[in-house]
């Protein structure tokens, strides 16, 4: 299986919209070695397998962002159809519609792909979330250092000048 497509291109082709890990109909059609028409028809036919959080498609303005950042997407850039983009659940009911030997070994390369990026995300998740801490407790920190340098601003400055009061004896209030 892994020579049948190295698991980085299939990484490279998962996007993150709606806050959903998705892959573009066009790429899977091009992994699965099937026509995007082809691909959307046998989902169309068995649409009851495809509930909303298994896929669903963009609108223009996310095809339009996926086209202006990904030049590999050039294609759909003048095509009237928006495309659709399936999750990892969708990916997975995919196989079962296609029904073909390298579909199902594809969708396994897909969904191995898919778990190895929910435990990169896992394992930063912790790092991210000390570095937010951390974040607070300086800000909380700045504020008390702020302080403590405006406190040794006022002790470096000369203190008013006050009347001087002289203590000791002058020369004319000696007694002769």
């Amino acid at each position: 299986m892994k020579n049948l497509i190295p698991q980085e291109v299939v990484e490279q082709k998962i996007f993150m919209i709606r806050w959903h890990k998705v892959m573009v109909d066009r790429d899977l059609a091009e992994l699965y070695g099937v026509e995007t028409k082809y691909l959307n028809r046998q989902v169309r036919r068995n649409i009851g397998r495809f509930p909303e959080e298994f896929m669903f498609q963009l609108t223009k303005e996310e095809k339009d962002e996926l086209v202006t950042n990904w030049h590999r997407l050039a294609a759909m850039k003048h095509s009237s159809n928006l495309p659709y983009v399936f999750t990892e659940h969708g990916v997975a009911m995919l196989a079962s519609v296609l029904n073909s030997d390298r579909a199902i070994k594809i969708s396994i390369l897909i969904i191995k792909a898919f778990v190895k990026l929910r435990e990169i995300l896992a394992t930063h998740k912790e790092p991210a979330h000390k570095l937010n801490e951390l974040e607070k407790r300086i800000e909380k920190h700045d504020t008390e250092i702020q302080a403590i340098f405006e406190a040794i601003r006022q002790l470096m400055e000369p203190p008013p000048a006050k009347d001087r009061i002289i203590t000791g004896f002058r020369a004319q209030d000696r007694v002769k």
